[in-house]
């Protein structure tokens, strides 16, 4: 047997996931090491209660509640906390006191990524953090380091599981958006409070953890407009599958060109500032980038259409390598793990390869433009009433506000609020502004002849 260099590793957490990488390393520690180069050597792992129940069956004198002295003297800190504090202090920590540290942590990276990412580029330490946007899918390598050298255009991803299980179980079996959250509830892919999932703040901070590496540029996570599925009923399920689509919540990271041509239109929605003015977007040649995360509409032969469960997928459109999608478990203990120990490995290798991290790569700079630029095609459900000169109302509305109509579908129904027949259109536009489209539906709403605005959905992936 090998005589390894011994690393001493220190895991902050045993939740679902930390439970699964600590149990993982000691099991497969000797076929880790011949990987590594380097034996694997857990030290302890600091949690609040060294007694709470956990999946796994740990050896107890591994656990403390003493994170500051674990984190001393360890090469490797695993961080599995969650949260921003303390797994903010304790990864600082670990960078100050010269080990290379692995966070699965979303909501850190996307709020304080840049501090972190800075503090190890000062002390030649490095951050690896491949669970941190999409589970078990591998995505955050490719994008960092494999393509690299091209020019990505476009992301389009479903990371967040939850939220697809919801909308899948919505369009395949017609379940209630209620009764299907109760149900991942019970699954262990919701949490108690599942506002984190549904209303999009979990998918908004891997948006801006893709889009950062994917454009070499920081994305604050302010900059990242986000909306959630809370809105979705049967009526828009039915009338995206009847247009050919599915509803999936989407992350989309998109490289616009061409965005000297209007000004600035203020805050998005979700109270992002306005970030992109002409004179910064031209002495950027014109291009800028869009991080949005909100329910679209997917053609039903799209790669990412097929993607049910609670599974996740990234999709990757590139100048030179084309398309790629990545599928796979985006949450669970053992599947997440996997991307944790792959980390722990490349963290191993560098401390025998020696030479200091390699920092992140943000220095494209690139401006980022509010949600009221993006150029998109849209579907919006109205109800109306049934009778004479309505739609033809309706269509002058849209085209006084620059929004042209594709296609336009009515049905009759019968509104069990009014007791009286209402007409249901489903209109498709071609390509329109944001902010445009959305000024216009105001007026619709406000016009008398429109009696709810059912939904508005936009549509990607064509």
């Amino acid at each position: 047997m090998i005589d390894y260099r011994r690393l001493r590793v220190a895991l902050l957490g045993a939740g679902a996931v930390g439970s699964q990488v600590a149990a993982l390393l000691l099991k497969h520690g000797d076929e880790l090491a011949d990987r590594a180069g380097a034996a694997l050597e857990l030290v302890g792992i600091a949690v609040r209660d060294p007694d709470a129940p956990r999946e796994t069956d740990l050896p107890r004198e591994l656990f403390t509640t003493d994170a500051e002295s674990l984190i001393i003297g360890a090469d490797i800190v695993i961080e599995l906390m969650g949260g921003i504090e303390p797994a903010k202090t304790y990864l600082l920590q670990a960078i100050n006191s010269g080990a290379d540290v692995v966070t699965a942590n979303k909501a850190l990276l996307a709020t304080h990524g840049p501090e972190i990412f800075d503090a190890a580029d000062q002390v030649g330490a490095q951050v690896y953090y491949e669970a941190a946007a999409a589970g078990a899918i591998p995505i955050i390598r490719p994008l960092r380091d494999s393509l690299a050298g091209d020019r990505v255009r476009r992301i389009m991803g479903i990371v967040n599981g939850t939220t697809n299980y919801i909308l899948d179980r919505m369009d395949t079996e017609g379940a209630d958006f209620s009764v299907v959250v109760a149900e991942a509830q019970a699954l262990g892919y919701a949490e108690a409070d599942p506002t984190a999932d549904v209303e999009g703040y979990d998918a908004a901070q891997k948006a801006a953890i893709l889009a950062s590496l994917a454009f070499h540029t920081t994305v604050p996570l302010h900059a990242v407009h986000r909306e959630g599925i809370t809105s979705i009923d049967k009526v828009a399920i039915d009338a995206a599958r009847h247009a050919g689509y599915v509803i999936k919540l989407l992350a989309v990271c998109e490289r616009l060109e061409n965005e000297t041509d209007a000004s600035s239109t203020g805050a998005s929605r979700n109270g992002a500032s306005p970030l992109l003015d002409d004179r910064r977007a031209a002495a950027y040649g014109g291009e800028a980038i869009s991080v949005r995360v909100y329910p679209a509409l997917i053609h039903r032969d799209h790669p990412l259409a097929s993607v049910h469960g609670a599974n996740n997928a990234v999709f990757v459109e590139a100048e030179a390598a084309g398309n790629l999608m990545f599928y796979g478990a985006g949450a669970g203990g053992v599947q997440t793990a996997s991307a944790v120990l792959g980390d722990i490995v490349s963290a191993a290798r560098r401390h025998i390869a020696g030479g200091v991290g390699v920092g992140e790569s943000t220095r494209a700079n690139l401006p980022i433009v509010p949600i009221g630029r993006v150029t998109t095609r849209y579907q919006i459900t109205l109800e109306v009433e049934d009778r004479p000169g309505v739609l033809a109302t309706v269509a002058g509305i849209l085209s006084e506000g620059r929004v042209s109509i594709a296609t336009v579908e009515q049905t009759v129904i019968d509104h069990p609020d009014l007791g009286v027949p209402v007409a249901r259109l489903v209109i498709g536009t071609h390509k329109a502004r944001e902010q445009d489209l959305s000024d216009t539906v105001d007026r619709l709403a406000a016009s008398g002849v429109v009696e709810r605005v059912v939904s508005v959905l936009r549509v990607e992936g064509d």
